[in-house]
């Protein structure tokens, strides 16, 4: 397989002359990328921006909020539901970006399946599924 050449290699990005921040390969690979909403991924991408090495940071939510063109409301869920994840930890005003958890822990179910109409099932339709 052909590995594609870089289209401006005077422009290679390089983590030992930036500051820190990174997206693990695994991110995508495990399905975070497709299983959490527009607001959770924006604050995520943000938390990894602002975070030093360790993955800290004490960005308050009045400016988190600014930033991002946030409401409050989505802001508190979207940071609660990366808790959850175990993607974040925030306690106090800080946050912390966590090393992704093992495969198969704390992953949330998957979205609602669609019907072959292109609606979502019946919980009967789900039902049957669950017990094949």
């Amino acid at each position: 397989m052909h590995k594609p050449q870089a289209l401006v290699p005077e422009r290679i990005r390089n983590i030992r002359q930036c500051t820190f921040g990174w997206i693990d390969h695994d991110f995508l690979h495990r399905g975070y990328l497709g299983r959490l909403s527009q607001e959770e991924l924006l604050l995520y991408y943000f938390l990894i921006t602002v975070a030093d090495r360790n993955g800290v940071s004490f960005y308050d939510y009045e400016r988190i909020c600014q930033g991002l063109k946030l409401e409050l409301n989505d802001y508190l869920r979207a940071r609660d539901r990366l808790c959850e994840q175990a993607l974040i930890a925030y306690h106090n005003g800080v946050f912390q970006v966590l090393s992704l958890p093992p495969p198969e822990k704390f992953l949330s179910p998957r979205p609602p399946e669609r019907s072959a109409r292109g609606d979502f099932q019946t919980l009967q339709e789900v039902l049957k599924n669950v017990t094949r």
